[in-house]
């Protein structure tokens, strides 16, 4: 009998792929929707964004444009998202034009008694990549698909991170 071959080496994860991260935290959603609706904050939590800010008046609504200020070790970027979702309570989305990302933040009450929320934050690429994130991400981040590993780490991070915030608060 002849030796087994050893398996193809697998390619990454594909860069465009769904990125997903969720966790339950110890307070009512409102609190956990109040703290996302602030996206003042969202610099706090994430290892990568440095701070949102908003690029039209208005306030938190669909359509409102904000800029994005992105650090990874030297390299710093910034982002133009675009405010594409927000159901008070239950879910707030952006889609930054620059990448072709929508970034999604969805919360409800796990429980009857709603003392605890399950977050779910997601990163999907509805369309696919765009140009500027194809050649930026390998030039810069150690490319598409490693950035796409660490940015879903990140997330899990920033989830933590406002779990933190809103369990001690």
């Amino acid at each position: 009998m002849l030796p087994a071959m050893p398996a193809a080496p697998t390619s990454p994860a594909p860069a465009d792929r769904e990125l997903r991260v969720e966790a339950s935290i110890a307070a009512p959603p409102e609190r956990v929707w109040e703290a996302l609706a602030d996206v003042s904050r969202m610099g706090e939590w994430s290892p990568e964004l440095v701070t949102m800010l908003p690029l039209k008046r208005g306030g938190l609504r669909v359509g409102q444009w904000y800029l994005g200020i992105n650090r990874r070790k030297a390299v710093v970027w910034p982002t133009r998202s675009v405010v594409a979702v927000v159901e008070t309570g239950r879910v707030l989305a952006w889609d930054t034009r620059s990448s072709g990302a929508r970034w999604i933040w969805e919360i409800s009450a796990e429980d009857t008694a709603a003392t605890t929320t399950r977050v779910v934050h997601r990163r999907p690429v509805p369309g696919s990549l765009t140009l500027v994130s194809k050649v930026f991400a390998p030039a810069f981040l150690g490319g598409t698909a490693a950035h796409a590993d660490e940015l879903e780490a990140g997330m899990a991070t920033t989830v933590a991170r406002l779990k933190a915030s809103v369990e001690g608060a």
